[in-house]
């Protein structure tokens, strides 16, 4: 059964500042700047991972485990996918993940690595890759006009949480839709709804070593404070499982990790069947004109 997340509940303190008649609190002269929230828009997103970049894989390389499990979950997809031509890196950044993939799959294999962030991607292409590996820009949901055929396994860390849950439905559409028949999807995610000790635990990892990295490092504080809460908004597992069904998915199973992650991130992988088309809004099956 699927918990809806409920919002949090801000700590009240008194305010006095003045206010103009409208209610609306007047800034003092020495007030410090305040952050522009980010929205969840796909653009405004994106923006932010731009201005992120340089400093993205410093921080994520002092998250404990972080590359161990994107080399877990690529060992994942090997389960479901042992001998692919083509793989799909989707929202691949600065290029963790790609390195996962080939830390498993080895360089005999065409990884495409695709994400909506120039910042991101030039972290990624000024590394050192075999032949085989390229990067493009685009964005999930949108694939039809960058994959000339489907495949083999597609590999999504740390993505479907930043597309609007709007066009989250049409974004695993879409990732069914460029796989082969057979083929696979993992997704590496955070999700902490209806699980009231790992919303606990993320709130306090958040504050007390996420966002305090974030500002010694130099890095884009209001990324890391996006990022807080779009793990708190994002879909349970059961629902997020459930999208994958809806898309056409089967075979879907979810995995938390261990340590203190257990519970907040998770390994969760489908496979597009051999002889289905994907499902429509009103239940009857479809394929992708042009694509199979």
């Amino acid at each position: 059964m699927s918990v809806e997340v409920t919002p949090r509940t801000a700590d009240v303190t008194p305010d006095r500042a003045p206010r103009t008649p409208e209610g609306t609190p007047v800034a003092r002269p020495d007030d410090p700047p305040r952050e522009t929230p980010i929205t969840p828009a796909s653009a405004d997103v994106t923006r932010e991972f731009d201005a992120g970049a340089p400093r993205y894989d410093l921080l994520v390389g002092l998250n404990p485990g972080y590359h161990q499990h994107l080399r877990a979950a690529a060992a994942a997809l090997a389960d479901r996918v042992p001998a692919p031509r083509r793989l799909l890196d989707l929202g691949c950044g600065s290029g963790a993940s790609t390195k996962a993939l080939l830390s498993v799959f080895g360089d005999g294999v065409e990884i495409r690595g695709v994400d909506a962030s120039a910042g991101m991607l030039a972290q990624a292409r000024g590394k050192t890759w075999p032949p085989g590996v390229s990067f493009t820009q685009g964005r999930a949901g949108a694939l039809d006009d960058l994959l000339a055929e489907p495949v083999d396994g597609m590999l999504a860390a740390y993505l479907f949480r930043n597309v609007p849950e709007a066009d989250r439905d049409a974004a695993l559409a879409d990732a069914w839709a460029a796989l082969r028949p057979g083929g696979a999807l993992v997704v590496v995610e955070y999700s902490v709804a209806g699980d009231a000790r790992a919303g606990r635990i993320w709130r306090a990892i958040c504050e007390a070593v996420i966002l305090p990295l974030a500002t010694v490092t130099g890095g884009n504080h209001g990324l890391y404070r996006y990022l807080e809460r779009s793990v708190l908004d994002f879909d349970t597992v059961p629902r997020f499982a459930a999208r994958l069904g809806g898309a056409g998915f089967v075979d879907v199973e979810s995995r938390t990790v261990t340590g203190w992650q257990r519970g907040i991130l998770h390994v969760i992988r489908a496979t597009r069947p051999l002889d289905e088309p994907a499902p429509t809004r009103n239940g009857s099956r479809r394929n992708r004109r042009g694509r199979r």
